[in-house]
């Protein structure tokens, strides 16, 4: 693999979004990767936004990833798709949504409402959208709080369609033991 891929994780604090980057940064680092990840969560512990962006390939000079330069954005959370929706590659991104909906605090207090249309608002943008319904998934599993593993799953089937010779299933699961 020549050249770099990015992947960005969006969600609401409290939702696993870093812990998830961080296992699909190891695994992909065992895999034999260069890998750069970055983490932006400043009022996550008030349910504010967060995201990490992971970056790898041969060489990685940077853990930023550009507008528009995403491979891959997994959204913990429907309306956090559309916020960073233009993270995404325009041709060739895909984008992966947890069917579910956290209420800021504004949208409580009935000062804005919750855009209801965000998957929807999503695919009229993307090409490749998966919803998943990895909150309930992953609450029959008998926790909800495990969505971000769910998810994480999904991420990693999306990473590994994009590079054929990526061996990802065998490094994540070293790193899940």
């Amino acid at each position: 693999m020549s050249n770099v891929k990015n992947v960005v994780l969006c969600g609401v604090g409290g939702q696993g979004t870093i812990l998830a980057s961080k296992i699909l940064s190891y695994a992909l680092i065992e895999a034999g990767y260069d890998v750069k990840m970055s983490e932006i969560h400043g009022m996550s512990q008030r349910g504010g936004s967060v995201t990490t962006q992971v970056r790898y390939g041969d060489k990685v000079y940077s853990a930023i990833i550009g507008k528009g330069s995403a491979d891959v954005l997994v959204a913990f959370e429907k309306m956090e798709a559309l916020r960073y929706l233009d993270d995404v590659k325009a041709d060739g991104g895909v984008v992966i949504i947890n069917d579910h909906a956290i209420q800021s605090l504004p949208t409580l207090q009935g000062m804005a409402a919750y855009p209801e249309d965000c998957i929807d608002r999503v695919k009229e943008k993307a090409g490749d959208v998966r919803v998943i319904k990895a909150t309930k998934i992953a609450g029959e599993l008998g926790n909800e709080k495990a969505a971000n593993v769910v998810l994480l799953g999904a991420a990693v089937k999306a990473v590994e369609e994009t590079e054929k010779e990526l061996k990802l299933p065998t490094a994540l699961r070293t790193q899940l033991q």
